[in-house]
Formats: C-alpha cells, structure tokens, sequence
C-alpha cells in the first residue's frame, strides 16, 4: 500500500481554491522533477526545455549539489525511475571523483567530462557537502547502506579533502571566494552556509561511520561536530555576553562589539566581517539543528519585519549589495547576474522558499507556513512561456521569474514542503 504523504484536504487554515493551487503544485512538481531524469542521474534544469549557449551549456550536466538537493528532498517518494535517478546521481558523482578526494562540480551528460571548478577555475566546496549529506540520508531512509559501504574509501577520501580546508585547526572550514552555489559572489574565509554545510557533513558521517561498524571513527568525528558547533555559534551569532572562561577577544569580538545579533551574519574573516542576512544559511542552520529555536525565533521576526517573503518566499540576502557599496565586486555584472534583486544579490530562489516554510513549520506556526505555501505555488505557477515552470529564480522586487524553467531543485523543494506540512512540527527530523 502507497504511503499517504500529502493531504491538503488537512489545510483547514486554506480557502478551496488555495488548496487546489497547492495540490496541483505538488502533481506538477513531481511532473517537473521527472523532466529532470537522465541515463546519469538528475540534470539541475530539464534538457528539453533550456536552449543553452556559451557559458550555460553547463547546465547539460549532472551537478553534485542540485542533483543531491533533489535526491534528498523526493527521498520520500516510492516512484522507481525517481528513486533510481537518486542511485544514479550519486554513482555519476562518486566515480568521477579525482585523486586528491574532491567530487566534481557537476558532470557532462553527453560526454561524461568532469568539472570540479565553478566561475573563474575556483573549487566548488558544497558539492562535495551535499553529495555526502545525501548519500547519508538516502541510505537511512531506504535501510541499506549499500551505496555508502560500496563507495567508503571514496566518502572518507572526500572527507579528507574537506576537512584539510580547515588549514589552521580551528574547527571551520576556510572557503575561497565564490567557491559554493553563489559562485558569482563575493564571500569567503568563513562563510555562513558553507560553515553549516560542515556540521551537518560531519554529523552525517557519523551515521555512516557507525552503520559500516567503524564505531571508534564514529566517535572521533561526533567530538569534531560538537567542537564545530561551539565555534561557529561564538562566531556567526554576535553577542555582548562572554561566558566566564571564554578566552582573550579576538579581532572578530572586537567587531561585534556593535551589539547583539539577530540573525547569523553571513561572513567573517580576520579582518572583516559581512553584517548581511545570508537568509539561505539562517533557514539551514536551523533545519539541520544547528541553532536553536529561542535564537531562530528572533531570526524569524527579523526576516518578516524585512519582508523577505514579499512579493513571494523568499529573497536569498538581505538586503542586496548595491553598487559602490564596499561588499560590491565588479564581476557581479558578469551576464548581469547579480545586479541588485538578481540572482545571488537579493533574488527571488523557491528552493529557498520551500526551507522558508519548512522553517516557520518547525517553529510552531502551521497555519503561518501553510499559507506561505500557497505564496510559494502562486511564484511557481508563473512561467517564461507556460505555467508551473518551476523557475530557478525570480527578481527580487517583481517576482517575475529570470532562470531555467522547471529547475529540479525549485520541484523538489515544493514536494519536500508539502510532506513536511503534513507531520507535527516536533516530529520533523532535521533532515536538511
């Protein structure tokens, strides 16, 4: 017997016509994540539909961090060609992996051709996080830790090659510059999203550790976690109060010494720091577990108070780097990308969008989330040429979309969404 997993007929909260906008978003979703299925695994935006020209025609791949964002948002689904293209997705990945340990960027569909660089020749670090944070939850959900057993001496090669980015022993992680999913922006050193993908990598190692009966390792790398989360917060999370045995401030305290945080800042180096609203990072650090919810509260409220839910949910940064700003880089201009309310510089992302109602769920407010929902289908209902496309992204002020249609990551964050909306928020497990 099929699993129940989504049951808008519970939204009480919704008008009939809303209930039947989300309930064809959800059949739509899954329509859209299906365009994304290849011999190889999952393509970040349907091959069909996307004509590609000069620097696009990457997107004719499989991409280690869309394709495990998608494979671990349908996880839930019981349809065989999704739950394959989840297998083959990680199999692509892991077997193009290169000596030193790092798994590619993405890999050409037509030709096989790895690429472990974005923008500029500069090493994509996330992709190496999601592909183990999913390849963890796809195992556990199934019940068999096949495919990790099959690729082990892969994954701790892949570990390894994360953890000597912590160059200095200090616990995080130290980026290069547009080396993640914003691989056209400016933040670097110690990067929110980046520093959050970390804890969850290593806290998901752990279960993979201690399912493949390597239990002394298990127990090394859940020291490392909660080493890991004792730095980032006394770094991300800006406060006035120091415990008692904390020790002599460091540049960073010097510069937090503005006042208390509301949210995690989005970046800190030894000689500088970004006070912007990396909102991605926020909704993650708390939908992996790793801020708690007094603390997420505040950030809720900041994030409504801005409005990063209007026009629809929700914008990445707030606010926007604007020109002549001293965070602005001159290559934000490269393909217009990142002009203010684009892109990575305050755009519209419904796969955030999806983390954004999951979040407010979790939080406790249902009725809240249910309607953000509804906010979320009506952006994805909008299309360049026909509706329910699925964007990749959407201007920031308009909510006009601006990416490839039917994006597999905005589809399977759509599904992900419905199926948390339907558990009580304390049973939601912090699954990304």
């Amino acid at each position: 017997m099929a699993k129940i997993l989504f049951r808008p007929e519970e939204y009480r909260v919704l008008t009939e016509a809303e209930r039947e906008i989300v309930s064809a978003g959800y059949l739509r979703a899954i329509a859209a994540v299906r365009k994304n299925i290849t011999p190889c695994g999952f393509s970040a935006c349907s091959l069909a539909d996307n004509t590609v020209y000069g620097t696009d025609e990457n997107y004719r791949s499989v991409w280690a961090r869309d394709g495990a964002i998608t494979a671990l948002w349908t996880l839930d689904l019981e349809d065989e060609d999704i739950r394959q293209a989840q297998i083959d997705t990680f199999e692509t990945l892991l077997n193009k992996q290169s000596p030193t340990g790092q798994i590619p960027a993405n890999v050409r569909i037509e030709t096989g051709e790895p690429d472990y660089a974005g923008v500029g020749g500069i090493a994509s670090i996330d992709s190496v996080m999601w592909t183990i944070i999913g390849i963890v939850h796809l195992c556990e959900t199934r019940g068999d830790w096949s495919l990790a057993r099959r690729h082990a001496d892969r994954l701790q090669r892949a570990m390894d090659w994360l953890g000597a980015h912590d160059s200095n022993g200090c616990g995080l992680l130290e980026i290069p510059e547009a080396s993640d999913w914003a691989d056209l922006f400016g933040f670097s050193y110690h990067v929110l999203y980046d520093e959050v993908l970390w804890y969850r990598t290593i806290d998901c190692y752990v279960k993979l550790a201690e399912n493949l009966g390597e239990h002394a390792k298990a127990d090394g790398y859940r020291r490392h976690a909660a080493f890991v989360k004792k730095k980032f917060l006394k770094t991300f999370w800006p406060t006035t109060y120091h415990e008692d045995d904390a020790p002599g401030h460091s540049f960073a305290d010097t510069q937090y010494s503005l006042g208390d945080a509301r949210y995690l800042v989005a970046q800190v180096s030894p000689f500088s720091f970004s006070w912007r609203c990396d909102v991605c990072g926020n909704l993650l650090a708390y939908l992996t577990g790793l801020l708690d919810k007094e603390r997420a509260l505040m950030t809720f409220r900041f994030l409504w108070g801005t409005g990063v839910n209007e026009p629809a949910p929700v914008k990445n940064l707030y606010p926007p780097v604007q020109a002549g700003d001293p965070e602005w880089r001159s290559y934000y201009t490269v393909n217009l990308l990142n002009l203010p309310n684009h892109y990575h510089n305050g755009g519209i992302w419904p796969f955030i969008g999806s983390m954004w109602v999951r979040y407010i769920h979790r939080l406790g407010m249902p009725e809240l989330a249910q309607r953000e929902l509804v906010k979320l289908a009506e952006l994805c209902r909008l299309g360049l040429t026909h509706p329910w496309e699925f964007n990749e992204w959407h201007h920031g002020v308009t909510g006009r979309p601006m990416g490839k249609l039917y994006q597999a990551w905005s589809a399977a964050g759509f599904i992900r969404a419905c199926h948390d909306l339907g558990a009580i928020p304390d049973d939601v497990s912090h699954a990304i």
